[in-house]
């Protein structure tokens, strides 16, 4: 029996992944539900192959895009996946075992990141626990800029599961380095609505300590080659971060 639960799946420009995320949910749930921004690529045209839930609407923010597909599903249950992720057959198994009966009660997926071809298993990426599975009643999507984060109206009682959820993410390094400057410039505004503020050496100590902490503390080392790509593009991007904070400062 699937589980009474809607997979919900926000996209754009994601023919390269779509497929592989819906067909790992389709004996899983008992809907899969995709939010569209209008993708320029065949994303709307490779979900018209599979029984899905297919909805479009413009670009509103990570939040404001996730909530809204919520309120569209036909359960209150909702397992969030991104489209370059797909459950694992541990973590299929699992999900097929569970019950889901008690509103406070979240459940907490293993990810596990796939880094050029190579799976990640130390630089601070793993393991990497998030609460995907929960009740749309007791909890929501909030904030605005980068990482949306979810907030409850009771405090949950959280599972975790076993198996991973697997992400497939960058497939070279100039992916990872243009979406690591992009988040690190919607942080400068983030901070710099906060009112905080940035020394001229703050971009090089924290792009400093970055690398040591994700490399040597964090073990990237073990991860070989791509571990010192990850915390290289990682130190690189506060260096952005920074750099873009003072520029804000100093336009006031």
């Amino acid at each position: 029996m699937k589980l009474p639960a809607t997979a919900v799946i926000i996209t754009f420009n994601e023919e390269k992944n779509i497929a592989r995320c819906i067909e790992g949910l389709l004996n899983l749930v008992d809907e899969v539900l995709v939010l569209d921004s209008y993708s320029e690529d065949n994303t709307q045209a490779i979900c018209s192959r599979y029984p899905v839930s297919f909805y479009q609407q413009k670009w509103k923010g990570y939040s404001a895009s996730k909530n809204y597909a919520n309120s569209l599903a036909k359960n209150d249950w909702i397992l969030s996946i991104d489209a370059d992720e797909v459950p694992d057959e541990k973590l299929s198994a699992e999900l097929l075992k569970i019950k889901i009966d008690k509103i406070h009660e979240v459940f907490k997926l293993n990810r596990l990141t796939n880094y050029c071809g190579k799976w990640i298993y130390h630089s601070g990426w793993y393991p990497d626990k998030k609460i995907r599975l929960f009740n749309r009643l007791n909890t929501l999507w909030e904030g605005e800029f980068v990482h949306e984060t979810l907030s409850f109206t009771v405090s949950p009682t959280i599972n975790i599961l076993e198996g991973h959820l697997l992400h497939y993410s960058y497939t070279n390094y100039k992916q990872h380095r243009e979406r690591a400057d992009k988040y690190s410039m919607l942080t400068a505004q983030k901070l710099h609505d906060k009112g905080k503020k940035a020394s001229f050496f703050k971009p090089y100590v924290s792009a400093f300590g970055r690398f040591v902490s994700m490399f040597f503390i964090k073990k990237g080392f073990l991860d070989g080659k791509m571990g010192f790509k990850i915390a290289l593009i990682s130190a690189t991007s506060n260096v952005v971060k920074y750099k873009e904070l003072r520029k804000l400062c100093l336009k006031k």
